[in-house]
């Protein structure tokens, strides 16, 4: 852990202590994510490792060097998220003629999480998952993660989602596909504290028009925890506007490139839209500042000799 983040730490154990803003400052490992902190960055590895550690390996590298904080995977026992007539349709994938052949060769099991971890863990990189079951968050508690995703096909699982509660780890809640009710009932379900609410748009990709970023802004007052993004458009700029809107989080789809077959990857970001990305949103975070109007002194020069009333700094 490095000194600055021994410093969050720090400063998160104050606010409990004093029992100041608890539920708008939520604890992801060593990092601190809510108002005030920096955007925490999620390169979304998902499926699009198609299958291959080694692939997911080269995906874990690009995302470090990125300055990603966090990459995320996703994690379903296969014959309880699916029915049996699901998987027996026809669909052709490397994996075979059904859609059970295509989702069992997606899926990673024990060998390859164990391998996720080690490297995530040498790379120095955090890692978690979204949790389609019960029997898939309890597999993935194994590894320790530093928080678990409820993906937005899951927000009206309450089962699920007192499971994932039961782990005792912050919970990032994606609200796709969602009305403002739904979102309501699984608050509730949750509780608001150790909880990150993700305003999302469902569609892959989701065109401009319906990504409808202002409501970053209404979670964030509706329900008083931290609220971000996560994004599923083509492009950057909505996800860089979210930014200044004040998003506390971004997620986004991650590949080595779009064009590699794979449902998710047409919707997701390469390496060199990672870069920007993440210099983007910083660039953002130090340009915002605290709000507070102030005369800098290294206006005082221009103010003398441009201003025609006035001219002097007091």
């Amino acid at each position: 852990m490095i000194q600055g983040q021994t410093a969050e730490v720090a400063i998160l154990e104050t606010l409990r202590s004093e029992g100041t803003d608890r539920g708008k400052v939520v604890q992801i490992g060593p990092r601190l994510v809510g108002e005030g902190y920096p955007c925490f960055i999620v390169a979304e590895i998902g499926i699009n490792h198609n299958g291959s550690v080694v692939l997911a390996k080269r995906l874990i590298d690009e995302a470090v060097r990125t300055g990603c904080d966090a990459v995320k995977f996703q994690k379903r026992t296969i014959e309880v998220v699916y029915t049996e007539e699901e998987l027996a349709r026809p669909r052709e994938s490397p994996f075979g003629t059904t859609n059970g052949d295509l989702k069992r060769g997606l899926e990673f099991g024990a060998d390859e999480y164990n391998e996720i971890d080690r490297y995530c863990r040498e790379r120095g990189i955090m890692w978690f998952a979204s949790c389609w079951d019960e029997n898939s968050v309890d597999f993935i508690d194994r590894y320790d993660p530093p928080c678990y995703k409820v993906a937005s096909a899951c927000l009206t699982d309450d089962n699920l989602l007192r499971h994932l509660r039961s782990k005792g780890r912050p919970i990032v809640l994606s609200t796709g596909m969602s009305t403002l009710e739904q979102v309501e009932h699984a608050v509730d379900v949750l509780g608001r504290n150790e909880l990150i609410i993700l305003h999302c748009t469902s569609e892959y990709p989701s065109p401009i028009e319906r990504l409808n970023l202002r409501v970053i802004q209404a979670l964030r007052t509706i329900f008083d925890v931290p609220v971000g993004y996560s994004g599923h458009e083509v492009g950057l700029a909505p996800s860089i506007g979210a930014a200044v809107l004040g998003a506390c989080m971004i997620e986004r789809h991650f590949t080595l490139g779009r064009s590699m077959w794979g449902s998710d990857q047409a919707a997701s970001v390469e390496p060199q839209g990672f870069d920007i990305l993440v210099k983007y949103v910083r660039s953002i975070e130090n340009a915002l500042g605290d709000g507070k109007k102030r005369l800098y002194p290294a206006e005082i020069p221009i103010l003398r000799k441009l201003r025609r009333v006035g001219g002097t700094a007091s």
